[in-house]
């Protein structure tokens, strides 16, 4: 059971503090400016103490109530069994001595105020016993002021989150299909297909793809990215490239075609991925739920033992020195701060991540990160480009075809896959100009290639086996290359080899890597020869090649067997497995939809550089939630005993439950500052 939105707290938090102030002065005036109330009878000022706080107990501190009273009911202690425990105490005695004061004994009311006052800092007046108005009143206000601050600092995450959405434009220039002019429409107005034109300076209102010129030139655009990947420089762009909603055109004018709109944005899955996962939990959460699970009982056998001591040990007024004290132990106790120490830290790290291109789907997964050892990485669009490109075509077992032939059946089997070497094969046989054949029986295997009937012909790309590189004309560069093998009709056909530039920011994100003390495996579908290659260029601990989908997941299960925690990064359909088995799948933005699906985290474009942010991130993360836990239970451990009265016996002090209830604020304001800290953290 929650507590009610902001809007619907902040009257009562007004109400209650226009409230509290006058019963703050009505209590403590006599003392402080013993003048400026001696004409106010003692039993009057009770009675408007009285008036003024029960709309604040009982409207204003409505929605604690009913938090209170659903524990009880659900056995489900928690800080506002304290809360209002204490605050019900201290207002419910103090009207029963205010309507029952010729009751009371007349040495409490004559005398109290002097003995109690001046150490707990208590109201009272002769001819009435002391009265707690004050304290009721003053934490009723300072509770729903922790409140706000919780709910705000949520909806401050929320609200920068959102306002990437406040990127995108709200109308757009579409190009008219009848005669080219351009229109400004609303942006829910665009549909999938629709041409559109961004001038410089102008933010790009939905997903799409640059075109190029009508005259057939190709075109470029300088891109500012940085609202989804924090990195500060524009990004060049050709056409054929996808566009992002919500990014920067820097220069000139281009033409775009849209191809997302709405929800199906990038932007719009940002904000759906990280609204899902503020709502989820971690491991370390849990652990604060258990925590409050006996936490709570405690300081209510804390306060009844106080409760007791006082009255069996104390002198005649040893029973209301025990009362006072047990409710400045409930005050003192309340766990306002041991519950914002994991959701604040949560909410800021998940907002703080999202501006720099690092979407967190579930917060577990920044604590499994924070916690993982060994990276276990893909290359193929992971540490490579992902954009291969075909260097050769070698026919095999002298066959008397075209290189231009084999390459159209090779490109008309790869047409349906997405695959991004299948990808890179239909590139060359279009650009080479080869019009692909009529295709049927059609099956990919993840991880293993394709087959299909082309033209009447059965045709299977696969990798290419030892034997079939060894009957192959190969210079030396073929070492850093992926060798597929075409097969026409169950004959090898032709050796195709496909090269894959190496990221440009992935040794420095690697280095980056190491230094935290990751220990990083490269596991790749790809053969021995490039794999070892590649990993030597790179500096990779180890290297696993020629896995399927299956292997990969069997070696993140070996690797934790060791005992080591696993980080998995990858992009393709063939690493969904290996993806949900390890303990922190992390997918390539620039990946397939089950490769995100089956991740915790995604980096938005897919670059290595952001993987060694999110690792900072959820390290930072992880370390602000302990802090939080830590001064949490610091407060209480420290509070809890003077508030009991432990020191009296030795120094005379005491805690009054107005003093307990500022040292609760306190330790919140602590928390909620401590856990802002990470929208300035440096990634």
């Amino acid at each position: 059971m929650g507590l009610p939105h902001e809007r619907y707290l902040r009257p009562r938090l007004y109400v209650a503090a226009a409230l509290a102030l006058p019963v703050l002065a009505l209590s403590m005036g006599e003392m402080l400016a013993p003048w400026a109330f001696a004409w106010l009878p003692p039993t009057l000022n009770g009675w408007l103490q009285l008036a003024l706080t029960t709309p604040i107990f009982f409207w204003a501190g409505a929605p604690f109530i009913r938090r209170w009273w659903y524990s009880i009911r659900e056995r489900d202690t928690n800080m506002f069994t304290l809360t209002v425990t204490g605050t019900g105490a201290a207002y419910f005695y103090s009207a029963a001595s205010l309507l029952f004061s010729q009751h009371f004994p007349e040495t409490l009311r004559s005398g109290m105020s002097a003995m109690h006052g001046a150490a707990a800092g208590m109201s009272g007046a002769a001819g009435l016993p002391p009265l707690y108005f004050e304290a009721t009143a003053f934490i009723t206000a300072i509770v729903l002021l922790g409140q706000i601050i919780e709910q705000r600092t949520h909806s401050r995450t929320d609200a920068a989150i959102r306002g990437l959405m406040q990127l995108a434009p709200k109308t757009a220039h579409r190009i008219r299909a009848q005669d080219g002019s351009e229109e400004d429409v609303p942006v829910d107005q665009i549909r999938p297909g629709d041409l559109l034109r961004v001038r410089p300076g102008e933010s790009l209102p939905v997903d799409g793809v640059l075109l190029a010129e009508p005259n057939g030139a190709r075109i470029g655009a300088e891109i500012d990215e940085s609202m989804l990947t924090g990195e500060p420089l524009p990004v060049e762009k050709r056409a054929g490239d996808t566009l992002s909603a919500g990014t920067l055109n820097t220069t000139g004018s281009f033409t775009y075609r849209a191809e997302r709109v709405g929800s199906d944005t990038l932007l719009a899955q940002i904000v759906a991925l990280v609204e899902e996962a503020i709502e989820s939990e971690p491991p370390i959460a849990r652990l604060a739920d258990r925590v409050s699970a006996w936490f709570v009982p405690s300081v209510l056998g804390v306060a009844a033992l106080t409760f007791f001591a006082w009255g069996l040990l104390g002198n005649e007024h040893a029973w209301l020195f025990g009362l006072l004290n047990a409710v400045a132990v409930l005050i003192i106790a309340c766990p306002c701060a041991l519950g914002l120490a994991t959701p604040v830290s949560l909410v800021t790290g998940i907002g703080r991540g999202a501006q720099v291109g690092v979407l967190v789907k579930d917060a577990a997964a920044l604590e499994a990160l924070s916690g993982s050892t060994t990276l276990i990485i893909d290359k193929t669009g992971t540490l490579t480009e992902g954009r291969p490109t075909l260097s050769a075509i070698t026919p095999l077992g002298g066959r008397s075809e075209s290189e231009e032939s084999l390459l159209g059946l090779a490109a008309s089997a790869e047409a349906p896959s997405e695959h991004p070497l299948g990808r890179a094969i239909v590139a060359a046989a279009q650009k080479r100009g080869l019009s692909l054949l009529p295709v049927s029986d059609f099956h990919a295997t993840p991880g293993a290639g394709v087959r299909a009937t082309v033209a009447g012909r059965r045709v299977e790309i696969t990798r290419a086996s030892a034997e079939e590189i060894a009957a192959a004309p190969l210079d030396s560069s073929a070492n850093t290359q992926t060798l597929v093998c075409l097969r026409i009709d169950g004959a090898p056909a032709a050796l195709i080899a496909l090269a894959d530039a190496i990221k440009p920011s992935t040794p420095a994100a690697l280095a980056a890597l190491k230094a935290q003390g990751f220990h990083i495996i490269m596991a790749t579908g790809d053969r021995e020869e490039t794999a070892r290659t590649v990993a030597a260029q790179l500096g990779l601990d180890e290297v696993h090649a020629a896995l399927s989908p299956a292997d990969k997941q069997k070696l993140v299960r070996a690797v934790q067997a060791r005992g080591e925690r696993i980080a998995f990064a990858g992009d393709g359909l063939n690493d969904a497995p290996a993806l949900a088995a390890a303990n922190v799948g992390i997918a390539m933005g620039t990946g397939t939809g089950v490769a995100i699906n089956s991740a915790g985290l995604v980096l938005v474009k897919g670059d290595l550089a952001a993987l060694a942010r999110a690792s900072t991130l959820a390290r930072a993360t992880l370390r602000n939630i302990r802090q939080n836990l830590f001064w949490a239970f610091a407060y209480n451990s420290a509070g809890i005993p003077i508030a009991a009265g432990l020191l009296f016996p030795l120094t005379g002090w005491l805690l009054s439950p107005m003093l307990a209830s500022i040292a609760m604020c306190l330790s919140s304001l602590s928390v909620v500052t401590n856990a802002l800290r990470l929208r300035r953290l440096t990634l």
